[in-house]
């Protein structure tokens, strides 16, 4: 079977030195890499995703709050969210209900916070 394919890869490639075939051996095991990683970036970053929500929040964690964005499900992300960033120098994210009534207050009050930002720097 191993003589069989030495013959036929050297006749389908006409390689007779041992060289050619150091060549070609190199140049498909490049190749090979070249196909692997293409197939690993392609299915593209992992996203950074809430797995679940916080219940509440203490009134010292949500006067650190100073953005948010929201999580959809339409990517890579199982669940709905809202994803609250802290301030400095915790600037940790936690999760939290969309449908909750006191994430949408704490949304408003950042929105508040963050125009009144704006509206002193100008």
């Amino acid at each position: 079977m191993k003589q069989l394919l030495q013959s036929f890869f050297l006749s389908t490639f006409s390689l007779s030195k041992p060289t050619d075939r150091v060549m070609m051996f190199r140049a498909l095991f490049f190749l090979l890499l070249l196909a692997c990683l293409h197939l690993s970036l392609a299915q593209g970053p992992y996203e950074n995703c809430c797995l679940r929500y916080v219940p509440h929040v203490r009134r010292s964690t949500r006067n650190m709050v100073v953005s948010y964005r929201r999580q959809q499900t339409d990517g890579g992300c199982n669940i709905p969210a809202i994803v609250f960033m802290m301030k400095l120098p915790l600037r940790k994210p936690f999760c939290a209900d969309p449908n909750a009534g006191w994430v949408k207050r704490l949304m408003k009050l950042v929105d508040k916070r963050q125009a009144y930002r704006l509206r002193t720097k100008t």
